[in-house]
């Protein structure tokens, strides 16, 4: 295709695009293609997970802001344009029985609410590609939950010109995938490389987790290994969010390249047939009149390989 490929991002907090995608997002950045990252909530109820941190003063007065202050600064890293689609974080609820989600919160908004605020976002950039979280969420976080929701919501919706008409020209994305960062297979082979190297592994309660919830399957591996530093100093950009000495730097960063040079993705809908060994989120994108798809009403569904989330 003509003119430059576009990949939007939708996270439920900022700090989510740093652990997930992105050294691809880096990567596709350096080949030239306009990547957007959508946050929805400011992750204003967040925890202060870097204990060196936790004490301070300023980030107890005003945690919103130096959270938005720490997405600058990653956003900076990675290359990336980004914005904010304006929630509010439902924090993570604990305790048995779990209290209830504060009024107000993102989890919590209709649904129709949050689809047209990410259409209008859509039809703005007008992606050619989009990820987000699985039905579980990746993690059932409800924030993240709601992510997945409303992302499948609007990638179906932005090109319908029906719906919501007044939130822009109809567009639809070609492609969306899950993000699959956290698979078993990963932690098992980082476990075993720091046990190889005599190190302390945090990953052991991460396997019996993983363990425990479906397995995912994995469409799409983005050979991003160069692109790690990257990802890494945009981990660091969210100070308060990532321990420097905690579990995402417990593996040297040789042995990362090395052992484990991908990012990994499930295509979930696409309207280009699914590519066997995909190494591109724009397979099937990049060698079509993309943008004329996108704006046309006679599309068909190539690739359907969504899980329907519970009630």
């Amino acid at each position: 295709m003509s003119g430059a490929l576009r990949l939007m991002a939708v996270h439920a907090h900022p700090d989510d695009e740093s652990s997930k995608g992105a050294a691809t997002m880096a990567k596709y950045v350096a080949e030239g293609v306009e990547v957007l990252v959508v946050s929805c909530t400011g992750g204003e109820r967040g925890d202060v997970l870097n204990p060196k941190l936790a004490d301070d003063p300023h980030i107890q007065r005003d945690l919103a802001q130096v959270r938005r202050d720490e997405m600058a600064g990653a956003q900076a890293v990675l290359g990336i344009q980004h914005t904010w689609l304006g929630f509010v974080d439902s924090g993570l609820p604990e305790g048995d029985p779990l209290p209830p989600l504060p009024e107000g919160c993102f989890a919590l908004e209709p649904l129709d609410v949050t689809t047209e605020a990410l259409v209008r976002v859509v039809r703005e950039f007008r992606p050619h590609v989009m990820t987000t979280y699985n039905e579980q969420g990746g993690y059932p976080h409800p924030d993240h939950i709601m992510c997945h929701r409303v992302s499948m919501s609007a990638f179906e919706a932005a090109g319908d010109a029906a719906a919501y008409p007044h939130a822009g020209e109809a567009w639809q994305p070609l492609k969306l995938y899950y993000d699959v960062s956290f698979s078993a297979e990963r932690l098992r082979v980082f476990h075993e490389a720091l046990i190889a190297l005599e190190e302390e592994s945090p990953f052991e309660e991460w396997l019996e987790r993983s363990a425990k919830r479906p397995p995912r399957t994995v469409t799409t591996r983005i050979d991003a290994a160069d692109y790690y530093p990257q990802r890494d100093d945009a981990l660091r950009a969210h100070a308060t969010q990532v321990d420097p000495d905690g579990s995402f730097f417990a593996v040297p960063l040789e042995v990362q390249q090395e052992r484990w040079p991908w990012e990994e993705f499930e295509l979930a809908l696409a309207y280009v047939p699914l590519a066997d060994g995909e190494d591109d989120l724009f397979a099937g994108v990049r060698d079509i009149d993309a943008d004329a798809l996108a704006t046309s009403g006679e599309r068909t569904v190539q690739h359907d390989g969504r899980t329907e989330i519970p009630s």
